[in-house]
């Protein structure tokens, strides 16, 4: 997350990570990643229910693996023989509620009244502002208005990368998440566990990691590689979409441009095919 920029006014802010409150204790299973949606549903006929965040740690994990919706439209993502690398599930809590939320979100924002991602455009790279990827859980696990802006859904990423290289899954790929002001409409987000982006880089396990999960998203879904972005780098992508004027020029700091130029030199270097 780091320093959120809005408007000319620079302010803390825990939108991409940071500690906030305590959840509940840790606790993974090496799960297949989720499967591609087959459909697009509406907003108002969401698929069944997550579990809350006082549910058991099985059924948090079976809600996360579990397929998209089925309703007729929805186009697959590409085939693509790039190796997944190994992923854990870990679910923060995306129910009934939280799916109206985002839905709710993405009307006011986006003009789409759905909470599903479909066929996303966009990978965004952020850091936690937290040395443990138990604290970026703990602030994203409760659906409660976040620091930032007091509104709901809770933000969210879809996946955490570990300082030691182990790939943490929170949210299902078929789900918006709150992590980009702009464009979460269309893009996956992916925290680092770290306190800035040289701590990162400077981290070979957390960025084979990182480079191995981020070639395998970009070849599934065809992202360019120049659409692999830092959070910093929001505003300029061609994909940002802002309806809401307060919103219209908010990014943080985290990922900045020379840092992310770095990420995708890296990144170029193992092509799809």
């Amino acid at each position: 997350m780091a320093v959120a920029a809005v408007a000319g006014t620079v302010s803390f802010a825990t939108a991409c990570g940071g500690a906030r409150s305590s959840a509940s204790a840790r606790a993974r299973s090496a799960d297949p990643a989720t499967g591609t949606p087959q459909t697009v549903a509406s907003a108002r006929t969401p698929p069944a229910a997550s579990t809350s965040a006082r549910a058991v740690t099985a059924a948090r994990s079976s809600a996360a693996s579990a397929p998209a919706p089925a309703v007729a439209g929805q186009l697959r993502a590409r085939p693509v023989s790039v190796p997944r690398p190994p992923i854990h599930q870990w679910p923060i809590p995306f129910g009934s509620a939280r799916k109206r939320q985002m839905a709710a979100y993405s009307l006011r924002h986006y003009g789409e009244d759905t909470y599903l991602l479909s066929l996303p455009k966009v990978i965004v790279e952020h850091y936690t502002e937290t040395t443990t990827a138990q604290a970026a859980y703990n602030t994203f696990a409760p659906d409660v208005p976040d620091s930032e802006f007091g509104q709901l859904p809770n933000t969210c990423a879809h996946f955490v990368v570990e300082a030691n290289g182990r790939i943490d899954q929170l949210v299902p790929l078929w789900l918006r998440c709150r992590h980009t002001v702009g464009l979460n409409w269309t893009a996956i987000g992916i925290e680092h566990v770290g306190l800035s982006d040289l701590e990162i880089l400077r981290r070979p396990a957390q960025m084979a990691a990182s480079l191995a999960l981020t070639r395998w998203l970009r070849c599934r879904y065809g992202i360019a590689v120049k659409n692999v972005i830092g959070h910093n780098e929001s505003l300029s992508s061609p994909y940002h979409h802002e309806l809401v004027p307060a919103f219209a020029h908010q990014t943080h700091s985290d990922w900045n441009h020379a840092d992310m130029q770095r990420y995708r030199a890296l990144l170029a270097g193992s092509p799809c095919a």
